[in-house]
This record gives structure tokens, sequence and C-alpha cells, in this order.
């Protein structure tokens, strides 16, 4: 058991969630999503469902099958009563409401449409279905102590595996192999898996936001920008660094660099608690756009990363406009893609403070030849 699940934190987090219960006014609320069953109780498993009464002596029931009877009894915390079910889960919560009424809490944005009919067909009449979409989003927002911890960790060996990675040079090597050797090393220390997977994009491939590494060779003299990220221990790290693989690559490719690395820099001196992602982002944006190119900056500023690579909040036009939280992580990464030519991306992972960002991912940004 790690220090984002011991007995402590479970109770902290389960005191927070049912403070939250409050504006719903909900009696209980249904938790299936296995992201939010992890933050909430620890379970790793891939069928879970727990249910917390609102009130402060209320129920904290968790349910799964007889697969996971004893990754339960070692991961779920001993606040919550656990019941190994034969079946499905829903008809054993049915079960567990008997002929009890009240109001209902699930999140819709994480249950489907046939899952909510077939769940108001279940628990019958008396009991309303109520949605509390984004609860947990707004609760897992801002991380506590030891969760940083673990972001921080899978920055730094993400950091380690493409250092190691980039020893070996890029010019001659498809982007796939660098992506895979990329991928290896992060799990070789330590990492559960990649984040998401990694993206390894040179020249005119560059210029896809989201490109996926080809089985073509990397030439010299272009743009080569990786995003990659390790998962630790369930959290994520996330990060873009654009390289050159020769001094001899255009003036216009430096032009736009450079810019990016500008906007970069002013994003995360404006990232700090109490400025709305909207303003943060229009911080690195307006840059962008006073260079000719914000066509070409399509994308939101960040986003937050913790067990899921993008969560709350967000850092763009049209995030909310709630101002960020001490202890949030985000992503700062600005981008500028020419169509046929070329991309830039460069991007960090950093910790909302007060006093202004703390910075998790460490390699260098300047401009640096791999060849």
């Amino acid at each position: 058991m790690s220090a984002v699940t011991e007995p402590a934190a479970i109770e902290r987090r389960v005191g927070r969630l049912r403070a939250a219960l409050a504006e719903p006014g909900v009696d209980l609320l249904l938790i299936d999503d296995s992201v939010d069953l992890r933050y909430l109780t620890g379970f790793t498993g891939s069928n879970g469902l727990a249910l917390v009464g609102a009130a402060a002596e209320g129920p904290l029931r968790f349910l799964t099958d007889f697969r996971y009877t004893a990754q339960s009894a070692r991961e779920v915390g001993p606040a919550f009563e656990r019941e190994t079910v034969t079946g499905d889960l829903y008809e054993a919560l049915a079960g567990l409401l008997g002929e009890q009424s009240g109001r209902l809490g699930f999140d819709e944005a994480k249950l489907t449409v046939r899952g909510h009919r077939r769940l108001s067909e279940l628990v019958g009449e008396g009991w309303e279905l109520v949605s509390c979409a984004g609860l947990f989003e707004g609760l897992r927002a801002v991380k506590e102590p030891a969760e940083i911890g673990l972001i921080a960790a899978a920055c730094e060996l993400a950091d380690e595996a493409l250092r190691a990675t980039l020893e070996e040079g890029l010019v001659g090597r498809t982007e796939r192999d660098v992506a895979f050797e990329l991928e290896t090393r992060m799990r070789r220390l330590g990492a559960q898996q990649p984040s998401f997977p990694s993206i390894v994009a040179a020249g005119a491939h560059g210029a896809l936001p989201h490109a996926q590494p080809r089985d073509i060779e990397i030439p010299a003299d272009v743009l080569v920008t990786i995003d990659w990220g390790a998962q630790l221990d369930g959290y994520c790290s996330d990060c873009t660094r654009t390289y050159a693989t020769g001094e001899a690559i255009e003036a216009r490719a430096r032009e736009v660099y450079e810019l990016v690395l500008r906007a970069q820099l002013a994003g995360l001196e404006a990232v700090r608690a109490g400025q709305s992602g909207r303003e943060v982002d229009a911080v690195a944006r307006q840059l962008i756009e006073d260079a000719g190119e914000g066509q070409n900056f399509g994308h939101g500023l960040g986003h937050g990363v913790g067990l899921e690579v993008h969560e709350a909040p967000r850092l763009s036009r049209t995030a909310a406009r709630d101002p960020l939280l001490d202890g949030n992580v985000v992503s700062v990464e600005p981008g500028v893609y020419l169509p046929g030519a070329l991309g830039v991306r460069i991007e960090d992972l950093v910790v909302v403070r007060s006093e202004g960002p703390e910075v998790l991912t460490r390699l260098p940004k300047e401009l640096t030849v791999i060849a």
C-alpha cells in the first residue's frame, strides 16, 4: 500500500467526497469508473463498484467479483466494507438497496445511456437517479503531496529514459524504432506503461499534433518532435521536446522554434494560483498571434495530469473561468504547426503554486542538435 492509498489518505478523500455531495443533495453515490475507484478506494482491478453514503456515518461498500477477492482484500482500505458477489455488480447493488428509497448519485459523463436505463430498472421507482457529473474530476484536480511526489518521480523516470534513447542519436533510425526504445526504457526503469502512445514525428510529419510514429527513417537537418510520458503507480507524466537533427535546418524552422519557446516560457511564468486557465492560455497565445502564427496553434495551452494524462483543470480559450488552485498539476505546451513543412511543440509539467510554477520536467529546452 503506497502513501496515496494508505488509510489516512482514503479517509481524507471520503470526507472531501461526502462534503461535495451536499450540493447535488444525494443520499448515496455510485462509483464504478475504474480511475475514480482507484482514487477513492485504492482498487486497481477492472471490475468493481463502490457505494458511498453522504452522511458522516453513511455506508461505505465495495463490491467486486471472485477474480478480485484477494486483490481487493490487499488494496481496498479498511474504511470500506468489502463484498464478493456472484453475477452482475448492478444486480448486487439493487439487492443492497432493497426496499429503501432516496436519491442515488451517478456520473453521467461516465455512465452510458444503456447503463443508466438498466440501473434505473434495477433500483426501481424508490430511487431517483441524480447526475453528479464532474464531481470526481473536481476532487482529483488538487493533488495531495504524495500524489505530486509520484508524478514528479514519473517525470524523472521519463526524462532519464529519453536521455538514454537520444544517446544513440536520431538520424537513420525510424520514428517507430525511437518510440519503441523509449517506451521499453521507461518500462525497464519501473514504469507500468507509457502514459499514452509516444509521439516521434520528424520533418513535415511533426505538423500533425498527434502524429503516429512511422517506419520511416529520420533524416538529417529537420526538426523532430517527441511527446512521451511514463505511468508510475498509476500516476502519469507528460512532456514534449523538439530537437534538430543537424545544424543546417531551415531558418524558418529556427524562427518557429524560438517563437514557441518564448510562448512556452511566458505561459509557464503565468501559471500561478488565482489565475484562470483562460488567462494563462491567453498569455502564450498572444505571443504566437502577434507573430502571425495564431492560426497554426489550434489546441489549448495545457491540461491537468494525474491518474489520467488528460484531466482537470484545462488551460485553453474555452476553459472554465475558475481560478487555478495550489496543488493543480498542469501541462504547458504551446505549439505551432505548418502543414506540409514542420511542427514545434515544447511541453513541461508543472505544479501550480501561489508563488509561481514548480516545474517537474527537467530536460533542457534550448534548441539542441541530436544527429
